[in-house]
């Protein structure tokens, strides 16, 4: 009885009242929680800095514990500036080092170098080899193809006195004994050459015919698994040598594919397609090749870039060629009509003659040479800064076409 009077008396006031007790009531409830989520937000914040600084404390406590089990180094962040930078070996020509992006090829990685027949992938492997002997490297080079010309390798550059050669009888006997080599950590670089030579034990022993399904894939498989670290902590570099198939039935896309399956493919840190565009020819004779390179897998740089190079019969590839076509593309060296003119002395008529001409005077090739990487920011010159001008010089040479006498 008395909760109806009670609310009959609610009724009975006016509307007004009623709605401005509402409000009042609600200002009320905005007040009191304002006031909370001003409160609130210091103990989630010293809240939050304690489990911060404690994360901290355990992650540092972890890494000194990796550091002192596994050696300095094991665990870094990746913006660190004391991380080491990617060495390179060079490739011996300035073209191919500039479309690697490095300076040639990296250091503890594994390379593939692939193409059609006689393309030119065994010469560019062999000049690497040259360029890592000069600066005192020790080299080995696993010859599964049984193919290696020691005359060509001499007249490439290479030292074959000093070069380490192995013909092996199987795969398995080729990889174990590459595999030795990287674990000593005294070799610079190691060619394997090819893939598609390195022939299972299984396979040398069975008959004629017999079928051997995934054998060689398996093989490479496991060997690159064991060889990608101890290349990483030696700093080996891996050249692979490999060949070409094609796949059957392929209505659509390049039929191309190279042997050993697909283990090198995701392994390798450089893959690159070598092909011959062009052959060069002195009058009727045929004395090289014009040589594409293209760089179809680069995990150390932008990929995708092309090199075009000359390889000359008997002599390999021509480093004076390369240096006259990137001097000019980067306009070091000015050519008006065939003469080529360098800061204001003329080269030669013909690029014939100013490749012979940097051939017989190899310091102004090395001095051409470092301004191209300098300008272009490639392997030791990546951060130096660009002290070429951009100014434009005459082209034309100090030739007078026009002395009638």
């Amino acid at each position: 009885m008395s909760a109806v009077l009670r609310l009959s008396a609610a009724c009975r006031e006016p509307l007004w009242q009623q709605l401005r007790l509402t409000k009042v009531e609600n200002i009320q409830l905005n007040r009191e929680e304002e006031r909370t989520k001003e409160v609130a937000p210091k103990k989630s914040t010293k809240a939050k800095a304690t489990d911060a600084d404690s994360r901290q404390k355990a992650l540092d406590s972890a890494l000194a514990m990796i550091e002192k089990d596994f050696g300095k180094g094991a665990v870094m962040r990746l913006g660190d500036d004391n991380r080491p930078p990617i060495k390179a070996i060079s490739s011996g020509n300035t073209a191919i080092d500039v479309a690697l992006g490095v300076g040639g090829f990296p250091r503890g990685r594994i390379v593939e170098i692939y193409g059609p027949e006689s393309s030119g992938k065994t010469t560019v492997a062999l000049h690497a080899i040259a360029s890592a002997q000069r600066d005192g490297g020790i080299a080995a080079f696993i010859d599964a193809e049984h193919a290696l010309d020691p005359e060509y390798a001499r007249k490439l550059g290479v030292d074959t006195d000093a070069l380490l050669v192995s013909q092996p009888d199987t795969g398995e006997q080729a990889l174990e004994i590459a595999d030795m080599l990287v674990r000593s950590g005294a070799i610079d670089i190691i060619v394997i050459d090819s893939v598609a030579a390195l022939t299972p034990k299984a396979e040398i022993e069975g008959d004629m015919g017999d079928s051997h399904v995934g054998l060689q894939a398996r093989l490479m498989s496991q060997a690159l698994r064991k060889m990608t670290g101890a290349l990483y902590n030696s700093g080996t570099t891996a050249i692979f040598i490999n060949q070409l198939r094609e796949k059957i039935g392929v209505m659509f896309g390049s039929p191309e594919t190279t042997t050993g399956g697909k283990a090198l493919k995701f392994y390798a840190s450089v893959r690159c397609d070598v092909r011959r565009i062009q052959t060069l020819k002195d009058g009727q004779d045929a004395i090289g090749n014009r040589t594409k390179l293209k760089v179809v897998k680069n995990k150390v740089s932008p990929p995708f870039k092309i090199a075009e190079f000359d390889i000359m019969y008997g002599e390999g590839i021509s480093r004076e060629s390369s240096i006259i076509d990137l001097a000019v593309d980067n306009g070091i060296v000015k050519k008006s009509g065939s003469w080529f003119t360098y800061e204001g002395e003329q080269l030669g008529q013909g690029k014939e003659k100013v490749r012979l001409n940097l051939k017989e005077n190899q310091d102004l090739a090395n001095e051409i040479e470092t301004k191209i990487l300098k300008k272009l920011g490639v392997g030791e010159y990546a951060n130096a800064e660009d002290d070429l001008s951009d100014e434009p010089i005459d082209m034309v040479p100090n030739v007078d076409f026009d002395d009638e006498s």
